[in-house]
């Protein structure tokens, strides 16, 4: 009844009692944790691809115990459990260090655990591509005297980068939808507020189309500025048919 009495443009108006404004923030929140999640989770990737494959046993045991744990539990029931109980193991740990209470950050809480789901596949994603690096173009790098840090830096990484683009990006397009799964720790990204917009008002197809409309938006952008990093990355590769 109270989308009745509203047209769409008073309902998706920026200003109250429009919820445009709040959709738009929502949004906004969505993007910090794709962002901040899926750098953190490049950042473990690196670091989980180079314990895998260049790690002596007992990093590579860890490592391997981390990516498959992550992989096979359900995104959702990571999330729950890495914020419920990380943040109370953080707070308590912080406690006997003498801290006392600490209020843990929602916005840093949450690009943890889509950073944490988001190392494990990335793990995966660089080592296959690390792997797929010619053996003689390192050889030659160490044949100069590289150190193995230099050789990562100049040789290996940028010559993996062409190989793994595909994956990282399929895994910046999921990172962008798991925001979505942090609505139900209360984080007050796009969809919740969605909800809440649809719930107030009763015009749930419209809200829903509108928030669709903007996750949409953000594939768009993302497809046109991950080809253009694709391009760049292979410029000098020799084209195959």
């Amino acid at each position: 009844m109270a989308a009745a009495s509203q047209s769409v443009f008073d309902l998706l108006a920026y200003d109250a009692p429009g919820w445009g404004g709040v959709m738009l923030g929502g949004f906004y929140m969505s993007l910090k944790l794709a962002f901040g999640g899926y750098f953190l989770g490049l950042a473990i990737g690196i670091g989980g691809a180079c314990g895998k494959l260049y790690g002596g046993p007992l990093i590579r045991d860890l490592m391997e115990i981390y990516t498959t744990l992550i992989r096979a539990v359900p995104d959702l029931v990571l999330m729950l459990l890495l914020y419920y109980a990380g943040t109370d193991a953080l707070s308590q740990l912080l406690a006997l260090m003498g801290y006392g209470a600490v209020d843990i950050n929602a916005l840093m809480a949450g690009i943890f655990v889509i950073g944490a789901v988001q190392g494990a596949y990335s793990t995966e994603v660089l080592r296959g591509a690390i792997k797929a690096v010619p053996v003689g173009q390192i050889e030659a790098a160490r044949a100069y005297g590289m150190s193995p840090l230099m050789v990562l830096r100049r040789v290996t990484l940028p010559a993996m980068l062409p190989h793994a683009i595909p994956g990282l990006a399929n895994l910046w397009m999921i990172a962008t939808k798991d925001t979505a799964l942090l609505a139900v720790i209360g984080l007050s990204e796009l969809t919740l507020v969605t909800r809440q917009a649809a719930g107030s008002t009763k015009a749930y197809m419209l809200f829903f189309l509108a928030a669709g409309a903007l996750y949409l938006a953000l594939t768009l952008v993302s497809n046109v500025v991950i080809r253009l990093i694709e391009k760049r990355a292979r410029r000098g590769l020799v084209r195959t048919a």
